[in-house]
Order: structure tokens, then sequence, then C-alpha cells
């Protein structure tokens, strides 16, 4: 019997890596980079664990590349615009790119949730915007900031889980 190829991957052998924003302490849900791992050069494919109290990343737009997440286990909340949409097991959100739909996941829950997340990877055209956290553009390149992003009306969340409320950044 031949030997796997290398584009065959399981998740269990992937590292998870916890992501911390700069200026933040807050490590966002991990993931597992299943597409790279596999060798996908133009769709990212991740598995991300949302313990409860965690959310996905700060809620944000792209200019150039389409997003989207499948719920694979567990509940969360969709944070978008300023809203939250409740989601389950079975459920899918996307994001097409240039509409400037700002959006997290957030898990409020007491049980942990799993992600199906991908989309387009790391585009040289795109440029991404941070409507609740502006001091995330002295940390890009001023090319990577989405100047003129379309105006959305925000709503009254401010994106965070329950859990950090009054928290440090």
């Amino acid at each position: 019997m031949p030997d796997r190829p290398a584009f065959i991957v399981s998740a269990d052998d992937l590292p998870e890596d916890a992501h911390v924003y700069p200026q933040s302490t807050e490590a966002m849900g991990p993931t597992r980079s299943l597409g790279a791992a596999a060798g996908l050069q133009r769709i990212g494919i991740n598995l991300q664990r949302l313990p409860p109290g965690t959310r996905s990343s700060w809620p944000h737009a792209e200019s150039d590349e389409e997003e989207f997440v499948y719920v694979i286990e567990g509940e969360v909340q969709a944070w978008i615009d300023g809203h939250l949409h409740p989601m389950k097991a079975g459920e899918l959100a996307a994001f097409p790119a240039g509409t400037g739909t700002s959006h997290c996941f957030i898990n409020n829950g007491d049980r942990e949730a799993l992600l199906l997340v991908g989309g387009d990877v790391a585009r040289a055209s795109n440029r991404i915007f941070y409507p609740l956290n502006p001091t995330r553009r002295q940390d890009l390149p001023p090319a990577l900031w989405w100047h003129d992003v379309p105006a959305r009306e925000q709503g009254p969340h401010d994106g965070l889980p329950d859990a950090r409320r009054g928290l440090t950044p």
C-alpha cells in the first residue's frame, strides 16, 4: 500500500495557534490551519475552537477577501455590524468581499464550539477595517487599512464576550 499523499492531513496532527492582537492580552479561539498543511495556496481552511468566553477575532471587514464560518459543533453568536445572531451546528455565515460587513463569532455559552473557517488566503490587494478597534490601524502598514469602507450602521453590542467585559484589553 502506498504512503498517504501529503495533501491528506489530520487536524489531530496539526498544532493549534491562539492569535493575540498587538496592544491586547486576549487570546482568540485557537485554530488549526488545515488548508495550508494540505498545500492549498488560494483557499484558507481552518478549524477554530471557541472555548466558553472567547471569540474568533476582533470585529472586522475585508475589502478583497471572501470569508465563511460554518458551525460544526456547539453554539455561538455571530456579531454582525454590532448585532448578535445565534448560530448552531449546521449553520453557515458567508461574507462576500467588499461589502464592509463587520463580523466576529463569540461563545457566551458554557460549552466549547467548533467552527470551520475559510476563505481567500491573504491577497496583496486586500485591506481590513476594525470598526471597534481603530488603534489596530497603528499596527498595520497604511496600505492595509481600509480607508473607504462602505458605511454601515453599527448596532449597540461592543463585540466582547460577556466574560471579558470590564477586563483590560
